[in-house]
């Protein structure tokens, strides 16, 4: 132990004070700096990153620049709202192929390295971690390593020497991962283990290259991924080969997770958060676990969100993707895994600083601590002309007790309102009729349901009558099917044809995948076949079915001849 007087001290800050005046970089870097040093306890350093962000399609956009994908240019206001929400840690993804001059040095743009370094800074001020990497430039031209290998490689350690010196002396908040979802399948590669053998040859090269640039990057958290970035048992087990051979207790493993396939693009009839959806949460992230954090490498779930939101956020009902992200953002905390929402713009507004659906931020804000309640279902439908009558619908606590329900921000009554019997809730037909009694068409109420702990959880009360759709003509790249929805919503839909055997795009199931093949516009009251669809049905004539979240299902014909078609009810 050394002991310091009065004196002492006040040399020593008098020392410290005159290393920041002549060194502002190493000040600025010390500020940021990790009260625990990585190597000593990485894991707690991921732990702390939780809950991460990205800042999709700016720095990574593939064009002139960060707006190239229509999101407005990046400000430090943003990246301060970023840490208003609650989260710990930021992925600034980074496409520098644009960037980047011919070989042999292949030198970044000194503007766009100032550029990155910008907005790194400002997260780092606002107090973030930081994960910066080689993003669109996986597909852009990595993946033609196999028939290009020396330019490929040449390229890749140059971007990452050239990032390496830049950063050298940030801090540790900062790490870089060696490349998103890695690729091969440009080059011709059929092998997979061929794919193996270049990813763990860039990955390599890359952690010699960081290493070896010194300062901080000598201890820096560096990310690596699976090929692809799939977290399937063969290529974790490859990645964890790979660290395991470099044999640095500063690697964090990485992989992506979009949810199980035909839930995630609403096809195949998976329109629900059911058993199948729910099972591939639980195998994928035990393995995931099993694989990397029970024998000691952390891991990044460094995006993750549903596939269909790149068509758009509606093709999963709004039920549905609630208990989705419910149950997944609760998984990934009993596994200790660090999870970084994928947003493209489409969440957070980049200017209004507001969220596009409030109830999925918050849903998964209370995921970040504990769990919420949910329901079977968050719509109650009520039939023109039918006897209305009492509604059951099961809850999932997760643990939680019911306090109230409010409409409008009365309180209902409970016992004349609404009953819960253990975990099932029934609305009373009193209740329901009141609340329809205008006779308009839709959602005529919102009842939110809220709880001793976690998230609220909305029933909308939709008022509805048997959708109507009309006989109409058209072509292969333009088709629209009138339609009166009546209040209903459109939940998936089917094609066959007449004679037998299943039509359009996937056809190993009947059921089409919801917004690629089929979209409904409510506002202008049809129902859009896609040229994509239409590209894949032969001549002769398609049955449709148009199911409804009512439980309707209205049947639909169609006559295709050449790129003529024809629609009609009967």
């Amino acid at each position: 132990m050394i002991n310091l007087n009065k004196k002492s001290i006040c040399s020593l800050a008098l020392i410290v004070s005159l290393v920041i005046s002549l060194f502002p970089s190493y000040a600025s870097a010390a500020k940021h700096e990790h009260p625990k040093h990585p190597k000593k306890n990485l894991q707690a350093y991921v732990n702390d990153m939780q809950p991460g962000w990205n800042l999709g399609n700016s720095l990574d956009a593939v064009g002139a620049d960060e707006t190239a994908w229509g999101n407005p240019r990046i400000t430090k206001a943003l990246i301060d709202q970023i840490a208003a929400q609650g989260y710990k840690s930021i992925r600034i993804p980074v496409t520098w192929s644009n960037h980047i001059g011919s070989g042999p040095s292949y030198a970044i743009d000194a503007s766009y390295l100032d550029r990155v370094e910008e907005v790194v800074d400002w997260a780092l001020d606002a107090d973030l971690y930081v994960m910066i990497n080689i993003h669109h430039d996986s597909w852009l031209w990595i993946s033609h390593m196999e028939n290009n290998r020396n330019e490929v490689v040449a390229k890749y350690n140059a971007v990452w020497t050239q990032v390496a010196q830049r950063f050298r002396n940030h801090s540790n908040k900062l790490m870089f991962e060696s490349v998103n979802e890695p690729r091969f399948s440009d080059g011709g590669t059929t092998d997979e283990s061929k794919a193996f053998q270049m990813l763990d040859e860039l990955q390599t090269s890359f952690h010699r290259i960081v290493r070896g640039s010194g300062a901080r990057n000598a201890t820096r958290p560096l990310v690596l991924s699976t090929l692809e970035a799939s977290p399937t048992q063969a290529r974790m087990n490859e990645l964890y080969n790979t660290m395991t051979k470099l044999n640095d207790a500063n690697l964090i493993a990485t992989v992506h997770y979009y949810g199980f396939w035909p839930f995630s693009v609403n096809i195949a009839g998976y329109t629900r958060f059911e058993t199948d959806t729910r099972n591939d949460i639980d195998q994928t992230f035990n393995h995931v676990y099993n694989t990397f954090i029970a024998r000691g490498i952390p891991v990044i779930l460094g995006e993750y969100g549903l596939l269909g939101f790149d068509q758009s956020t509606g093709v999963i009902e709004q039920g549905e993707k609630l208990k989705f992200f419910e149950y997944l953002t609760h998984y990934l905390k009993q596994k200790n895994i660090t999870h970084m929402l994928w947003d493209n713009g489409q969440h957070f507004k980049r200017t209004a600083f507001t969220w596009s659906d409030p109830e999925l931020f918050n849903i998964m804000k209370a995921g970040w601590s504990g769990r919420s309640s949910t329901a079977d279902t968050d719509l109650i439908f009520v039939k023109k002309g039918a006897v209305v009558q009492d509604q059951s619908i099961p809850l999932n606590l997760n643990g939680n007790a019911l306090t109230e329900i409010r409409f409008n921000g009365q309180r209902l009554v409970a016992g004349q309102d609404y009953t819960l019997n253990e975990n099932t809730i029934t609305f009373t037909s009193s209740l329901l009729s009141r609340l329809t009694s205008s006779g308009q068409f839709g959602v005529n109420a919102v009842l939110t349901a809220k709880f001793n702990r976690g998230a609220d959880w909305s029933f909308r009360v939709v008022y509805h009558d048997t959708p109507v759709l009309r006989s109409t003509q058209g072509t292969t790249d333009s088709f629209s099917i009138p339609a009166t929805f009546n209040g209903d919503q459109l939940a998936t839909m089917e094609a066959v044809y007449a004679s037998g055997g299943n039509a359009g795009p996937q056809d190993w199931t009947s059921f089409k995948e919801f917004e690629y093949t089929f979209s409904p516009s409510y506002a202008s009251h049809e129902i859009k076949l896609k040229p994509v669809f239409f590209n894949e049905v032969r001549d002769g004539e398609v049955i449709l079915k148009f199911h409804f979240w009512s439980g309707e299902v209205i049947t639909y014909n169609l006559t295709k001849n050449g790129s003529s078609v024809t629609g009609s009810t009967s």
